[in-house]
């Protein structure tokens, strides 16, 4: 059978357009649809708008430590509605360069929503109808609302950079990263923050002590933390909403921004009807090779929940590409990922918490916690924390924790130690770089506990 294509690509976010790219520079005939715009959720409404929120909202802090230091600083308000039309500019700038690469690779683009008719056959919402060798599945993930009464007059992350003007309160509902680095966000921007989280304490599965050193420092910022809390209703009244918890008194907020979890995009793409396996939450089932139960079919990024997080849906782009196209067959791996969580302080992740460390083999903890130099000089109350999780049997460092201002860039270079193999040893071999907070993870000598 002749096909139109070698490969349709039914989504535009980083893990489809790089796998559409780099299948196209074997020399296969790749198009490519997308309904809404081009770069995903990373780069329209996650990681890039976000990050530079973040940025934003970083500079009260900046300049009352510049006061500290010396300087005159004339700061006056934020001016939200300049700042959301330059970032608005910038992610109509990125999904421009998106659109190109993808034209400079040879890729045709519709911009048009795709459904499967078959395992080879793509229907588009302009009424085209194209047939492809190999489909892949690359339509991402969605933010979802709970389901509780007034839960509709709440807003999601997709909407926080739509917003016309910043609200004076606002009740960030979820202890997820996505939670707790809005609530950081908006907090640094001004806005009175309280958080509602039904755990025990906020970011579940990261590592005990460093959560808790990031919850600490919400507080001590001036979140409003309610820890095993959770939502009875929200009803609305006039310029606001008031919501009734499961403990304590109603509280009436200008906002109420739900981060709950997200879902996978898989409804109505036709796959349940072809035999494509969903899981309990939507998930698109697949195999190490990102194959699903129909052979033509595979799927990539947080349309199969695995790992979601963009860096890894571009590396299971290129495992398909190599698998399919260039006939090596590549299993995505996904073990000793390295994660940055940019809360403030940030967190940077990677291997096993102390917790999962304990319950698989005996371990040893190199732990310590201090203020930083910068901190310190102005009598700020700022922690910054770095830990070594170390196997007692093979001396292998077996996770690397950091809470600290830019953690995400010291865990990348500890990522590349970790994912090696390397031990505690080989840590303490490598000289520090003085004074820095992170030569601490290299002078950590004796164990502060074994487990």
């Amino acid at each position: 059978m002749a096909f139109d294509y070698d490969l349709f690509v039914i989504g535009g976010g980083s893990g489809g357009v790089r796998a559409a790219r780099v299948a196209a520079a074997t020399g296969a005939r790749v198009a490519l649809a997308e309904e809404s715009r081009y770069g995903g959720t990373c780069v329209i409404r996650g990681c890039v708008p976000k990050k530079l929120m973040v940025f934003a909202s970083e500079f009260p802090a900046e300049m009352e430590a510049a006061q500290s230091y010396g300087w005159t600083v004339h700061a006056g308000g934020f001016d939200w509605t300049g700042f959301r039309t330059h970032l608005h500019s910038e992610l109509d700038r990125l999904e421009g360069i998106y659109r190109n690469l993808l034209k400079n690779s040879g890729v045709t683009t519709f911009d048009a929503r795709a459904r499967l008719s078959d395992a080879h056959t793509v229907a588009l919402s302009t009424g085209e109808s194209v047939t492809a060798k190999h489909i892949l599945i690359a339509t991402g993930g969605r933010p979802i609302r709970p389901e509780l009464p007034g839960a509709e007059h709440g807003i999601v992350s997709d909407d926080i950079f739509h917003l016309e003007e910043l609200p004076k309160s606002i009740l960030v509902v979820g202890g997820g990263y996505i939670a707790c680095e809005f609530a950081c966000i908006l907090n640094g921007l001004g806005v009175e923050v309280t958080q509602y989280y039904r755990g025990a304490q906020i970011l579940r599965g990261f590592d005990e002590e460093a959560r808790g050193l990031v919850s600490e420092d919400m507080i001590e910022n001036g979140i409003d933390v309610r820890l095993g809390t959770n939502i009875l209703d929200i009803r609305a009244e006039e310029g606001g909403y008031v919501v009734k918890p499961t403990s304590g008194a109603e509280k009436r907020f200008d906002k109420i921004f739900f981060a709950t979890g997200r879902r996978p995009n898989s409804g109505d793409l036709g796959l349940e009807e072809l035999g494509v396996r969903l899981g309990r939450n939507g998930q698109i089932e697949v195999d190490e090779y990102s194959q699903t139960a129909v052979p033509s079919i595979y799927a990539i990024g947080d349309v199969t929940d695995r790992v979601n997080l963009t860096p890894v849906a571009i590396r299971e782009g290129m495992a398909f590409v190599e698998t399919v196209f260039n006939g090596n067959p590549t299993p995505v791996d996904h073990d000793l990922i390295p994660t940055a969580i940019f809360t403030q302080p940030e967190i940077g992740t990677v291997g096993l918490s102390e917790e999962a460390a304990r319950d698989i083999e005996p371990i040893e903890v190199y732990c310590t916690s201090f203020r930083p130099m910068k901190t310190a000089f102005i009598g700020g109350t700022g922690r910054v924390l770095m830990k070594l999780v170390v196997s007692q049997a093979t001396r292998r460092v077996l996770g690397c924790h950091i809470v600290a201002p830019g953690a995400g860039e010291m865990i990348q270079m500890a990522g590349i130690a970790v994912k090696m193999g390397a031990t505690k040893e080989d840590f303490d071999r490598v000289c520090a770089v003085h004074p820095t907070m992170s030569e601490e993870l290299v002078t950590m000598k004796a164990p502060m506990r074994k487990s």
